[in-house]
């Protein structure tokens, strides 16, 4: 049994510990919430341009670009999102596992060496390079700084590439922010822009609480306190009588590419927030191992303590009686 020293000893790094996990769990919260305030002001820009571009497609039957037509793949991008620090629980992990079974699935077909990796966040760069991945640029200051014009240099780069048939298919690979306490593990075609699928996709978000816990989420939900953020920014029905000026090429030209932009930033701000709301789990369950370890070792150290005042007390006893 360890002395009631070392017992001490423990009870203070652990506490030392737990103070450091408690204040990751605090800025986590915090960045966490800058997070979904950039979302949630992206939301209104995001839902007008869709509609705009569905109802203009829907109207126009050979409204068609070079930026929505599939072609056999012969080389391919992938475009990683992941984080550039560690004590995120498994959130490198399983984007570095969801991109390593993508490369095999597409070197199957055109070989690795027709695989460009675009890696957004260090952790991803990092292991891209160590696998013997074709690794374009580095991209990791997006991580910490999220900016629109560097996804649009990023997106105009991929859009180049595809227009003059140096790649044929690029996908993104990040987590979906759902909620606080539910990230998906998403992959999704950037090039050829699929606009079916794009204006049908998974719009659901809670950006209105830091909670992470389900039991906690569903009570809130019965008691009618999350609100849908989507709705309140939905789009007025559009007139589908469209009059286009000065051509029809024109007009996509600009839509498409602003689309393309969107779909980038919108994959970069989910990845960030999934990240902070990752970290905020994972520094809250070791500050309540810590509180348990805690109170283990606690319990222990009060045994020992009275285990040895006992056993003071019995050798005052019997040398009493010996006298």
């Amino acid at each position: 049994m360890p002395s009631l020293k070392e017992i001490k000893g423990r009870i203070a790094s652990v506490q030392s510990t737990r103070k450091i996990t408690s204040a990751m769990k605090m800025v986590a919260s915090s960045k966490l919430h800058h997070a979904q305030v950039a979302i949630q002001n992206m939301l209104p820009y995001e839902t007008m341009l869709e509609h705009i571009l569905k109802s203009f497609l829907a109207a126009e039957a050979e409204a068609q670009t070079i930026f929505d037509q599939e072609r056999p793949v012969k080389r391919a991008a992938l475009v990683v999102f992941s984080s550039n620090s560690s004590l995120c629980g498994g959130f490198n992990a399983n984007i570095i596992k969801l991109m390593q079974h993508t490369v095999s699935e597409l070197a199957e077909e055109i070989g690795i060496e027709n695989i460009d990796i675009y890696p957004i966040g260090r952790k991803v760069a990092e292991k891209a390079q160590k696998l013997g991945y074709h690794v374009m640029g580095n991209y990791a200051d997006m991580i910490d700084h999220p900016n629109v014009h560097q996804c649009i240099e990023i997106a105009m780069e991929l859009g180049g590439r595809f227009a003059k048939g140096e790649i044929d298919k690029v996908d993104l690979i990040y987590h979906h922010f759902k909620s606080a306490g539910s990230q998906v593990l998403t992959t999704k075609t950037f090039l050829p822009i699929d606009i079916e699928s794009e204006l049908e996709r998974d719009h659901e978000r809670d950006l209105t609480t830091n909670i992470v816990t389900k039991k906690a989420q569903d009570y809130l939900k019965k008691r009618g306190k999350r609100k849908v953020v989507r709705g309140e920014n939905e789009a007025v029905p559009l007139n589908d009588n469209f009059i286009v000026e000065p051509d029809m090429n024109t007009v996509l030209s600009q839509l498409m590419p602003k689309l393309a932009h969107l779909m980038l930033y919108t994959a970069l701000l989910d990845s960030v927030a999934s990240e902070h709301a990752a970290r905020m789990v994972a520094m809250q369950t070791a500050t309540d191992n810590a509180d348990e370890l805690l109170r283990q070792l606690n319990l222990q150290y009060n045994k020992s303590r009275q285990q040895a005042i006992t056993s003071e007390l019995l050798d005052i006893v019997g040398g009493t009686v010996n006298n």
